[in-house]
């Protein structure tokens, strides 16, 4: 269905309304994700996933509670999800984003990837293994005794349909080495695909390659 102009703002308002409820509900959280808190300084011996973490990321999405005026219409009933699958697929782009940036040099890429656990595709944990192992990549890893620790934030919906919505994360990054510590931040596109609570990350790639 073809939305006015005026359709097209209230939904745009409605999306704003709900990714500032999500920045509450879901960012802090993910902040104090339990494997980036074992890992907060070098010093910390690393762990597998621990059950904590498996049941963060198996624990349902809070609701969204987010709406037009009272006596407004029904913005979701013009939108190809509703409220709940919004809350539940950007819980998953928060937890995958905290991940990404989470990891220790003494874990193997198999590790490293299983802690994600199924917040992502079988083919993205294919790609992730490979570039965690890329031997330079991982020869500075170990050199250098990286431990890292990711946060995450949303910061827009930047597109969506039925089965997949494209949000742009802040991932942050506390970086212990040998030669110190440094934090850092790089915005990326991350897609969910799935329906309901069955959503998973299927790619990431900087913010800005969705702008050339």
């Amino acid at each position: 269905m073809e939305l006015s102009p005026r359709q097209r703002r209230a939904v745009f308002a409605a999306v704003v309304i709900a990714l500032a409820a999500l920045g509450y509900y879901l960012v802090v959280p993910a902040a104090a994700h339990s494997r980036g808190s074992a890992q907060n300084a070098a010093s910390t011996p690393p762990s597998t996933p621990s059950a904590a973490a498996t049941e963060q990321t198996q624990a349902a999405a809070p609701t969204v509670q987010a709406s037009a005026a009272a006596d407004g219409p029904n913005i979701y009933a013009w939108l190809p999800f509703t409220q709940q699958n919004l809350a539940a697929a950007a819980a998953v782009a928060v937890r995958f984003s905290v991940d990404y940036n989470t990891f220790t040099y003494t874990e193997s890429a198999a590790a490293y990837v299983g802690a994600m656990g199924d917040l992502v595709t079988g083919q993205l944990a294919g790609t992730l293994r490979a570039v965690y192992q890329t031997p330079g990549v991982a020869k500075l890893r170990t050199s250098q005794k990286q431990v890292s620790s990711g946060t995450a934030a949303i910061d827009a919906l930047r597109a969506f349909g039925p089965s997949s919505m494209t949000f742009i994360v802040t991932a942050g990054q506390r970086l212990v080495t040998s030669h110190g510590t440094s934090h850092g931040s790089t915005q990326y596109a991350v897609t969910v695909t799935g329906s309901g609570g069955g959503w998973q990350v299927s790619d990431i790639e900087l913010e800005s390659a969705g702008n050339s």
